[in-house]
């Protein structure tokens, strides 16, 4: 007999998100712990371990999402298009639909405040990039197409989109949020540099 009960699982794992994202923004990420959230969440502190390794994590939770997406821009890409030009398309994506991984979301200030407010999420989110990292790399590694240095470019792109979304970040926090069209600039002005040197 299949398992229908879904404690424990997925949406386990997304109320836990949803309880701790909303006391960390409110209350400031120091302020809270992972009693608190467990408690708000109706689960254990177990539970909220199983799910998210760190306390960080609860807050920075989209790294997963992060690494599929590159993972399937290299993977997914047709066969006349080179991995960077998939990269740029698929950042150029990410802000057409004003995702949460391009900073363009305005109502992503409280997000960003609290993360600027943090130490240990900074740090974190430093972790998480070498983890991107590392991920890319590997993904163009086993790509039989690239011919390139793959801990180079995985190198560049991920501190070059970093730097994208601090900035968008940055301007966010101070309530001039970057628009659309200088995002896509910015972009350019990246891939160009990627792909021809500064």
């Amino acid at each position: 007999m299949a398992r229908t009960d879904t404690r424990g699982g997925p949406l386990t794992r997304a109320r836990i998100s949803e309880v701790a994202t909303r006391l960390f923004l409110d209350r400031g990420f120091d302020a809270v712990t992972v009693a608190d959230v467990a408690r708000e969440a109706g689960v254990s502190s177990v539970t909220v371990f199983k799910h998210f390794p760190r306390k960080e994590d609860l807050l920075l939770d989209r790294v997963d999402d992060a690494v599929q997406l590159l993972r399937s821009a290299v993977r997914e890409r047709p066969a006349d298009i080179d991995a960077l030009t998939s990269l740029h398309d698929l950042t150029s994506q990410l802000a057409d639909d004003r995702h949460g991984l391009s900073g363009l979301d305005g109502r992503s200030a409280p997000f960003f405040r609290t993360v600027a407010a943090s130490a240990p999420l900074i740090a974190r989110a430093r972790e998480l990039a070498a983890e991107l990292q590392q991920a890319l790399a590997e993904e163009l590694d086993r790509d039989p197409r690239f011919r390139g240095d793959s801990d180079l470019l995985a190198a560049f792109f991920v501190a070059g989109y970093t730097t994208v979304l601090t900035e968008n970040a940055r301007r966010c926090i101070a309530g001039q949020p970057t628009t659309a069209e200088d995002h896509l600039a910015r972009l350019q002005r990246l891939f160009t540099a990627l792909r021809n040197g500064l």
